[in-house]
């Protein structure tokens, strides 16, 4: 049990901590490894042979390039083993067995009370004292007795070790952020629209570097089968584990564990979509099935809205899909139905990264019906949805991605155009500029950090373009 705390420990504080690193020894890293490649199988130990793998995970720039893609395949398949342990049947297998330990416990000690108390006794009053005192005594002896949980610690030990194995492998998917002196020169002013359009040009219309694996990332990634694994755990919990959970106190809290887990596979599916290839991923048709996947999971719980954890990860993980799935010409399977129905649960939730999620969504579609006939009366409903954003929405960040999306939506197409213009979206834009950038002056420097900043600007200056594009169109469809 303290190893799993000092592990815990090891691993919190030499993530992101290069001081740390410099006085960390060879000697170090060897028992790290060691430990990594036992063969107890304990749950116990699960945990901690994971967090030994992120520990060396956070340690990697230590280890001689000659050795890094040994060391790297030896954290996957540690992570890999964890997450292909079934946790639904664990709990269920645990609690039959805690059942049964306790059923075995009760039966003996009761052997021996009455192996110790089976005296006859005839007076009826003194028998009457007697079993007073026995049941006094057992239930002394009861509190004694030393709490023991073992099933219970053992199925947390699991639960924990998956959760920290995909906190893992979203830590391995994700680039660097940059630095804020990489951002400090940017500013929400006018003056830095000339910059960034030629920052934006000279970058063929790309700001940020793409997130990107490195071979042996990307090798291990796929030879430890850890985009399946990673999808199997993105279903809901099992029902009958969440219901033994729910019937009992101690065992209440891993109904939370086990809903943590799903998250998290789907903040770690959106990363992998995100990076691996099309290929890599099972090809367009396996791509399909996982959209199909999703709405699936999404659309089979009525309340999802109320979920938000849930709605931010799933959501986020279908904009990665679709996202791809648009890239590659791929046939989308999300009926208009559906995405209105995501559009108003997601564009009112409290959370931004919801909000930001769904826009998106509105726009990877709305792009993709735009260069589809018969897609008018669809494309009204989306610019109207994302004109209230980006007009009505609190957070800059997210009336700049519904902005995006609009620009998305509308920049091509015979059916976006006739759209753009029943909606009237030249006039809202205009009426909404001068708003738009009050409002970065405003709270720019105050509610948001330099690289938000920096994608506001670029949004800013798209905004300028996309008026005059849309002053072109509107002339010509109305002439």
């Amino acid at each position: 049990m303290y190893c799993g705390i000092y592990a815990n420990c090891l691993q919190t504080v030499t993530e992101d901590n290069p001081e740390l690193l410099k006085s960390f020894s060879a000697a170090g890293l060897q028992i790290l490894e060691s430990a990594m490649l036992s063969s107890v199988n304990s749950m116990e130990y699960i945990l901690l042979k994971t967090l030994v793998a992120g520990t060396v995970w956070n340690l990697k720039d230590l280890i001689p390039s000659r050795s890094q893609a040994e060391i790297i395949n030896a954290v996957l398949k540690i992570l890999s083993e964890v997450l292909e342990m079934d946790a639904g049947q664990t709990v269920i297998q645990m609690k039959v067995a805690e059942t049964q330990r306790l059923k075995t416990a009760a039966e003996t000690e009761e052997i021996l009370e009455s192996a110790n108390g089976d005296v006859l006794i005839e007076d009826d009053e003194v028998e009457e004292m007697s079993h007073k005192r026995k049941a006094r005594r057992k239930a002394f002896v009861s509190d004694l007795l030393p709490p023991t949980d073992k099933e219970l610690r053992q199925t947390t030990a699991l639960l924990s070790a998956q959760q920290t194995a995909l906190e893992i492998i979203v830590n391995m998917c994700c680039s660097e952020d940059p630095s804020d002196d990489e951002w400090e020169e940017f500013s929400s002013s006018d003056e830095s629209d000339a910059f960034m359009e030629t920052s934006f040009n000279e970058c063929g219309g790309q700001l940020l570097s793409p997130l990107c694996l490195s071979h042996e990332i990307h090798t291990a990634l796929t030879n430890c089968l850890i985009p399946k694994k990673i999808v199997e755990k993105t279903a809901f919990p099992n029902r009958t584990a969440v219901d033994i959970c729910s019937k009992n106190p101690t065992w209440k809290p891993l109904i939370r564990k086990m809903n943590t887990i799903q998250c998290r596979a789907l903040v770690c599916l959106q990363s992998l979509v995100s990076l691996l290839d099309v290929d890599h991923l099972g090809g367009a048709p396996a791509l399909q099935t996982l959209a199909q996947h999703l709405s699936q999971l999404l659309f089979s719980q009525p309340d999802f809205a109320k979920h938000t954890d849930f709605l931010e990860a799933i959501s986020g993980a279908l904009r990665a899909l679709l996202q791809t799935m648009a890239s590659k010409n791929i046939s989308q399977c999300m009926t208009p139905d559906q995405l209105m129905t995501l559009c108003k649960a997601g564009i009112y939730n409290s959370n931004t990264g919801v909000r930001v999620n769904v826009v998106s969504i509105l726009g990877i579609t709305g792009s993709v019906l735009a260069k589809e006939d018969g897609t008018l009366e669809t494309l009204k409903t989306i610019g109207c949805c994302l004109l209230e954003v980006a007009t009505k929405d609190p957070s800059l960040v997210v009336a700049g991605e519904a902005l995006d999306a609009l620009f998305d939506v509308f920049a091509d197409g015979k059916e976006a155009e006739k759209a753009s213009v029943q909606i009237r979206l030249l006039s809202a834009l205009k009426e909404f500029q001068p708003v738009f950038k009050m409002k970065m002056r405003k709270e720019g420097r105050s509610k948001y950090s330099q690289e938000q900043l920096c994608v506001l600007d670029n949004v800013k200056m798209n905004l300028r373009r996309f008026i005059t594009y849309q002053e072109t169109v509107e002339k010509r469809l109305t002439s």
